[in-house]
């Protein structure tokens, strides 16, 4: 501090003004949404029961669906890649669904232990806390996904193995998961009560599974179910995974760009709703 005599002019002070760098901001966001990413992933290293268990489910899918559609050859699929090969991606996309959907039913026990209320009164964000837990939503997906690429792989399916592409495979994985979740945590903020949310993630997770492309080309559809198939997320997931994963024709920038709005939307929607749920 600049020491002023009496009566002299006021002098400049040589310290510089505070101001809000937004870049440390961002940086401060991006440190508490990684530090709620990581509590959650916590949760699964004290507790594997639940990866283990998940996995049976896209294990039946490839070696029962996946191996008799093969053998009867149903289903027609682009450039005559083998059903099996075709499905993978589909299955990879579900297993990070379901695991996703059904988020909301967590953030639910949170408040009604009063973990939820201790979170809010904190400086955190709303944003940032509905994010760190749906990336970590995302990165649990990605465990079940590797689940899958193992038994694929052992099943005869020829996947990619670029880097570049495996990567990019990851983050479709993630952004999927992280949309899912967000859109499980919004419904909870509207249905508010365990039950009701498992009665509506029902009722959802099925016709989103089968209206999208993950188990058969949009063009064997109904008119209006593709329609319907072409508004899902989910389908632009899949086709983003299959183009990466096995080479099939895709649009990436398109099924990004849509990834990447339904995934800010649902953040924003979770963000909003997340005080109706705490205060309820």
């Amino acid at each position: 501090m600049t020491y002023v005599a009496p009566g002299a002019p006021p002098v400049a002070s040589a310290e510089p003004p505070v101001t809000d760098n937004p870049l440390a901001g961002l940086r401060r966001l991006a440190s508490r949404i990684i530090t709620l990413c990581w509590v959650e992933l916590r949760k699964v290293r004290h507790d594997r029961t639940e990866l283990y268990t998940r996995a049976i489910q896209p294990a039946l899918w490839l070696l029962i669906y996946g191996e008799t559609f093969t053998h009867i050859h149903a289903i027609p699929t682009p450039r005559g890649i083998p059903y099996l090969a075709y499905l993978a991606p589909g299955i990879l996309a579900q297993s990070a669904l379901f695991i996703a959907v059904f988020y909301g039913i967590q953030i639910i026990w949170e408040r009604d232990a009063g973990v939820l209320t201790k979170l809010m009164v904190t400086p955190t964000p709303r944003s940032a806390l509905i994010t760190g837990k749906a990336f970590a939503a995302g990165v649990r997906s990605l465990v079940q996904g590797i689940v899958v690429v193992i038994i694929a792989a052992i099943l005869g399916v020829a996947l990619t193995d670029n880097p570049l592409k495996l990567i990019g495979a990851a983050i479709i994985v993630v952004l999927g998961s992280a949309f899912f979740s967000c859109l499980s945590m919004s419904i909870a903020g509207i249905a508010l009560a365990r039950d009701r949310l498992m009665g509506i993630a029902q009722a959802i997770t099925m016709p989103l599974f089968f209206s999208s492309s993950a188990l058969y080309p949009i063009k064997v559809m109904p008119g209006w179910l593709q329609v319907i198939s072409r508004i899902n997320p989910l389908s632009y997931e899949v086709e983003a995974l299959r183009g990466l994963l096995i080479g099939t024709p895709a649009d990436m920038p398109l099924d990004i760009v849509v990834l990447v709005v339904w995934t800010l939307a649902s953040i924003i929607a979770a963000s909003l709703l997340l005080s109706r749920l705490a205060n309820r």
